[in-house]
């Protein structure tokens, strides 16, 4: 998972980590103020937010000493303590809770907190795909401890990204295709891609980073038996035969198989997932159907956890973000060919 660093901006990195608790079981940085995106110079990705996410086993007790070192961070609901806190954490929206806009070194900053367990969860199952969308996507790790469980959970989302992505692909395409549909999978349904993001942003998210998807995906691909991959000239063959189709079915993550099931299983049949899943194998619209499943966990998780960052940022804080997403997709839009 972890991708190389540059030694210009490790030094940064160590020392916005610095200023938290360092009980963490996973610390990475993501998006467009660490990789940049096709279309940005390098003084607007300077200028860009930097986003983090720590995973920690202890919430409770990490809330409670970051309330310590950085206070100023947590909206209002610093006065409510570090169990309400993590609370408000762990039972509503995706799991994270977020601090946004917070200047550091330099930089402006936005962190997620998530318990590991939660993580987890998300990795294997894709309950929210919040967090686990995010690690569809190069990031740049951290911190990771030694956890096998986290690693083999890590590994595994990797390849049900892939899994997924072959069902909504032709029989034929490059990895070009492919990185745009696995980037694209964290985005479908989300609200906020709307009202809120440049439309562009997943093309322009893959475009410049090729060889970070490579790093993620190669060994995945090369040890796959679903596909024919040829990587010295960047093509793929899928198996979209019913019996193809199926055996990526029953490797999708248990959440997105029972999203299938609810949008498949007319009412009073309540036929077994496997017998479901066999019909989706050998429908025309398979790809079609496992883009609704999808769309239905990142819709929902979407909207409840940008109603908590209201609470969480603020509201002002939030006014404020919400104008720089707004200005973004703008600038997209102004971009794009008329």
């Amino acid at each position: 998972m972890s991708l190389p660093a540059l030694q210009s901006t490790s030094v940064f990195y160590r020392r916005i980590l610095a200023q938290f608790p360092q009980d963490m079981s996973l610390a990475f940085a993501y998006g467009s103020g660490v990789f940049r995106q096709s279309g940005t110079s390098p003084a607007q990705m300077g200028k860009n937010m930097v986003d983090f996410v720590f995973a920690v086993d202890d919430p409770v007790t990490w809330h409670t000493m970051n309330l310590m070192q950085n206070r100023r961070h947590y909206s209002i609901l610093k006065f409510l303590g570090p169990n309400k806190i993590s609370s408000i954490q762990n039972d509503h929206g995706a799991g994270v809770y977020y601090n946004t806009l917070v200047p550091a070194d330099g930089r402006i900053i936005k962190y997620g907190v998530i318990s590991t367990d939660a993580l987890i969860d998300d990795l294997l199952h894709w309950k929210t795909m919040y967090v686990a969308g995010r690690l569809h996507k190069p990031v740049r790790i951290l911190m990771q401890n030694e956890s096998g469980k986290l690693r083999c959970a890590l590994a595994a989302n990797l390849k049900s990204a892939v899994t997924a992505s072959f069902l909504m692909l032709p029989e034929s395409c490059s990895e070009e295709d492919l990185f745009v549909q696995i980037a694209s999978l964290s985005y479908s349904g989300d609200f906020r891609m709307l009202i809120g993001e440049d439309r562009s942003k997943v093309l322009n998210i893959v475009k410049d980073n090729m060889q970070h998807f490579r790093l993620l995906y190669s060994n995945i691909l090369q040890e796959c038996g679903q596909v024919v991959y040829k990587p010295q000239q960047g093509k793929l063959e899928v198996d979209k035969s019913p019996e193809g189709q199926f055996t990526q079915l029953m490797a999708l993550p248990r959440t997105l198989q029972q999203q299938i099931t609810r949008l498949m299983d007319p009412p009073g049949k309540n036929r077994d997932v496997e017998e479901i899943l066999l019909q989706v194998a050998q429908d025309p619209d398979c790809g079609l159907v496992v883009q609704q499943g999808i769309s239905s966990i990142v819709k929902s998780s979407s909207i409840t956890q940008s109603i908590k960052g209201i609470a969480t940022a603020g509201l002002l804080k939030t006014v404020s973000y919400s104008a720089k997403k707004m200005h973004k997709m703008w600038r997209g839009w102004r971009k794009q060919p008329s």
